[in-house]
């Protein structure tokens, strides 16, 4: 007899849709395993033969936290090439290295959670390295290619799911998980949104991630704009990924909902399909769903919806057909190599130039100095490092070892103990030891420091350590052997680190002075360092039953005399004076005094970088400021000479720094956030009105240290025959560059818009268009550009849509935002605005035109606005030209709490006074209240007054 062959059921038939397959796997799955595929990690189903299946596999330039891989430029580096095409090239090259790291690691996901495309609005916010630019179109052109390389061009199947990261009006560390951002209608829809539905529309994108933060009041995790926005935005079937722990904060850290069960059931009805919560544990998270489904939060049909959500990324990405062919699975060829390198290098941008460079590598002898001039750092969301090239090693590589001298410009320092002891550090053993992360980890917060060394002792015989200081006394100490001082969990200090790093860094300390000494505190347990009898530690933790000697007003850690055997600045004079010419490289330590969890708080270059490169100057006017960060600083270019910055630009840094230096290279990086001067230009980090606090190059009116745009070049080049050309749906726009110079070398040719005569604030400038153009000495090449009518278009709240305002338009052509070299005034003919209907529609509190002293908060739990005082604040609401009509007699608000609205035209006397008799319940338990009004009619400008705890929804009025 022969066996009969079960049918293939039509979940595993790849001729059908796709829509077909997921349906008919959703109805064999039970309702507790549709429940478990809810958690980030989905168990497997083996009774159907599928797979355990994780969403989130961090791969922002590169795959990250996997072990090995190629690592490229950050993010910031990358939107600093202006270039799309280059990387999408970047994200073929990492979704590649992700089949193949999958496919010897199944822990490696195809769920990646990258790009993220929140704008670089404030230049303080700690994660400034993920984003790409504070410009919403530079960041949708840069993520629309990222995700398309993650994609792949495949029709059907996708290389990597992306996800983009993190929605919504997210750009401060501090207490992130409780803040609100305040973001009126204007810039929701002109600025925060704009780069994430651009790039959704693009087509390549498999879902969003929500932020930590609320937004006007609500967690983003329970946004409403994920329905109104984001999902009408494509026909595809969006992944939402809740961030690590947020649906927790919900009521742990947020207090927005009473009950784990109402926040899950809120978070899914809201459009969030999968929980990324307790790590690899999904019981606590099913438990929550399980329990609000009983109790009637959320039907089995929610469920359904968020399932077949995630198994469509499933489908998409081929995991129940034939694997991908074999050209999809490379790693570390030598094509990404030289994409590694080439990106390093388009990242540079030269910000100023008196001549000096490129140096000629024939005959100069360079002194490179600085704390980063022999370091290839790494950021949270890197790979371990395959290949490694710091500028000194680029430099030697370029220039010879000969004629390279180097100076790091560390203090060497002794540290003696009370007892006349020293800190000593034991030999380490030879025995090799793996780089961090080299093992991989699906959670590298939880990797431990190591335990395995011997701990520092005090002794007769001290170790000279190196000390720097990364700014307001943050120091970081390594031994001679290049190991960092570290803490391990047991509590002792030993030299284990390669780098600092870790999601709780342990690797800094901070001297604070105590009598004749100093005390020496870990930052990372906030406990001082002692002497014992079994080697250096930090003090036992205070508890309850024991508390420690501080509790008493007693040192509780070992008072350190600081002893000097070389200061850094006195090695770099020696060097920079030896040299026809030096290269100072500062910036900063990627996990150090900005990072995930904590914010900058200053633009100023850390007082120990800014000695060494006075004392560089000083000792050599030829001094090349060469910038490594994450982060713009505020730096005196004045008596520099020369000055570049780039972001840590991966395995290649240093051999792509090398080569621009040398003149290999023409740069033509060019900055994608503006450079401002001094912190006082900045906004507070919280203040999330990009127009009303004239934030980033679209408003700021100070002048820049550098500005939007800014790069310069070896080569000139010229432009010209700007020309426009109005059709019904766009504006052909061209001009022509010419390639001046002497050296073969790219521009970016850049597209600006203003409206020359707006009813309303707009951008001074805002960039429509750009390309990047490689060109040859004496070479002409067009620029053209189909710019959308839309493009034109602002967020009218009077009518609550975009509206392209009648009137001229001026275009500017040029290398920046402040170098403009072409302009031209077209006219367009577009929607006249009208005053605002307030009869028909009354307003939403929301809706103003400008405002002071308030925030936006939650309407309600589940959607809209209103308006409050900001607390012990009087707050003002203006809305422009709004239409009474013949007359109004009555006038009506919706509010909460208690307190008083007062209404007046503006510049006249307060016509009404409303307030509840006593204040309401609570925040979403509204009245609406009536007062009588004389006098009002026609179009006038109308004004609010709120005082006190109150939130003010709507505001009607009744003809007379």
């Amino acid at each position: 007899m022969t066996a009969h062959t079960p049918p293939t059921p039509p979940f595993r038939d790849p001729l059908l849709p796709f829509a077909k397959r997921v349906d008919d796997l959703l109805s064999r799955l039970t309702p507790d395993e549709r429940i478990k595929a809810l958690h980030q990690f989905t168990p497997a189903v083996g009774r159907l033969g599928v797979a355990a299946f994780r969403t989130g596999q961090e791969a922002l330039h590169g795959v990250a936290w996997m072990g090995p891989a190629t690592v490229f430029p950050q993010a910031v580096g990358l939107g600093a090439t202006w270039n799309p095409g280059l990387v999408r090239r970047v994200g073929e090259a990492v979704s590649r290295e992700a089949r193949a790291m999958r496919a010897r690691d199944e822990r490696v996901g195809l769920n990646v959670w990258a790009p993220t495309v929140n704008l670089l609005r404030h230049p303080l916010w700690g994660r400034n390295e993920e984003g790409y630019s504070e410009d919403p179109r530079l960041t949708s052109a840069i993520a629309t290619a990222y995700t398309r390389g993650l994609r792949g061009d495949h029709p059907l199947y996708w290389r990597t799911a992306p996800v983009l990261k993190h929605w919504l009006a997210h750009n401060n560390e501090t207490d992130r998980d409780t803040t609100s951002s305040s973001v009126r209608p204007r810039v929701l829809h002109e600025y925060d949104l704009r780069a994430f539905r651009d790039t959704v529309e693009a087509g390549a994108v498999a879902g969003v991630m929500p932020a930590y933060n609320l937004v006007n009041g609500r967690p983003n995790h329970v946004s409403p704009y994920l329905r109104e926005q984001l999902r009408t935005w494509t026909d595809e079937e969006l992944l939402v990924c809740s961030d690590a722990g947020a649906p927790s904060n919900l009521v742990d850290s947020e207090h927005y909902f009473d009950t784990h069960e109402e926040a899950v059931a809120a978070s899914l009805r809201a459009g969030v399909d999968s929980f990324t919560d307790h790590g690899t544990d999904s019981s606590v998270i099913v438990g929550r769903l399980e329990s609000a489904l009983r109790k009637g939060l959320l039907t089995e049909a929610d469920i359904d919806t968020a399932v077949r959500r995630q198994l469509s990324v499933r489908f998409r990405l081929g995991e129940f057909d034939q694997d991908p062919p074999a050209e999809e699975h490379a790693f570390d060829t030598p094509e990404h190599r030289a994409l590694a390198q080439e990106a390093a290098e388009q990242a540079v941008v030269l910000l100023k130039n008196d001549g000096l460079l490129p140096l000629a590598p024939a005959s100069t002898r360079i002194a490179v100095v600085g704390l980063l001039a022999d370091e290839c750092k790494l950021d949270w969301y890197s790979g371990a490092l395959l290949h490694r090239s710091t500028p000194l090693e680029g430099l030697y590589e370029r220039f010879g070892a000969e004629r390279v001298e180097f100076a790091e410009g560390v203090d060497r320092v002794l540290l003696r103990t009370s007892a006349g002891t020293f800190l000593h550090v034991p030999p380490a053993p030879d025995t090799p030891d793996a780089a961090p992360g080299a093992e991989g980890a699906l959670d590298p917060a939880l990797l431990a420091g190591r335990t395995d060394l011997a701990p520092l002792t005090a002794g007769p015989d001290g170790t000279e350590l190196a000390l720097v200081d990364w700014g307001e006394g943050l120091l970081t100490l390594r031994a001679p052997d290049g190991r960092y001082l570290s803490v391990a969990e047991d509590g002792y200090l030993r030299a284990s680190a390669d780098q600092p790093g870790g999601w709780i860094v342990r690797e800094t300390f901070r001297l604070e002075p105590h009598g004749d000494g100093h005390l020496l505190r870990h930052m990372g347990t906030g406990r001082h360092v002692l002497v014992a009898a079994d080697g250096v530690k930090v003090a036992a933790p205070d508890t309850a039953d024991e508390p420690g000697p501080e509790a008493f007003g007693e040192v509780s850690g070992e008072v350190f005399g600081l002893i000097v055997t070389e200061h850094g600045e006195e090695t770099v004079a020696r060097a920079a004076a030896r040299a026809d010419a030096v290269v100072v490289v500062a910036g900063n330590d990627p996990h150090i005094n900005g990072r995930e969890t904590e914010d900058r708080t200053t633009l100023r270059l850390p007082a120990q970088q800014e000695l060494l490169l006075r004392a560089a100057r000083a000792a050599n006017e030829n001094t090349v400021l060469a910038l490594v960060s994450s982060s713009p600083y505020a730096v005196d270019p004045t008596d520099l000479p020369a000055v570049l910055w780039t972001a840590h630009g991966g395995q290649a840094a240093g051999t792509a720094l090398a080569r621009v230096l040398a003149g290999d290279v023409s740069p033509a990086g060019r900055l994608p956030q503006t450079w401002y001067a001094d912190d006082a230009d900045l906004p507070g980090l919280l203040d999330y009105d990009v127009i009303g606090s004239r934030q980033t190059y679209l408003y700021f009116e100070g002048t820049p240290l550098f500005p939007f745009g800014h790069g310069l070049s070896y080569a000139a080049f010229a432009y010209g025959g700007l020309t426009a050309r109005v059709g019904p749906e766009a504006v052909r726009v061209s001009f022509t560059v010419t390639h001046t110079g002497a050296v073969p070398a790219d521009e970016v040719a850049q597209l600006y818009t203003r409206a020359v005569d707006p009813s309303v604030p707009r951008p001074r400038r805002e960039l429509v268009a750009h390309r990047r153009l490689t060109l040859a000495p004496g070479e002409t090449a067009e620029a053209a550009f189909d710019v959308p009518l839309s493009a034109f278009a602002f967020w009218d709240v009077a009518v609550g849509r975009w509206r392209v305002e009648p009137g001229r338009y001026e275009l500017l052509a040029g290398a920046s935002s402040a170098d403009v070299r072409q302009r031209t005034v077209l006219t367009l003919g577009g929607e006249p605005g009208v005053p605002r209907p307030v009869l028909e529609r009354g307003l939403d509190a929301a809706d103003f035109d400008e405002q002071s002293g308030t925030e936006i908060a939650d309407r309600t739990r589940e959607s809209g606005d209103a308006v409050t005082p900001v607390a012990g604040k009087p707050g003002e609401l203006l809305f422009r030209r709004c239409d009474f009509g013949s007359g109004v007699t009555e006038v009506t608000v919706e509010v909460s709490g208690g307190g008083t609205v007062e209404l007046s035209l503006d510049g006249g006397p307060v016509l009404a006074t409303l307030s509840p008799q006593a204040p309401t319940s609570g925040p979403y338990d509204y009245v609406t209240l009536g007062a009588s009004v004389d006098g009002v009619h026609g179009v006038q400008d109308l004004r609010l007054g709120l005082r006190g705890p109150l939130r003010l929804a709507r505001v009607g009025f009744l003809p007379g």
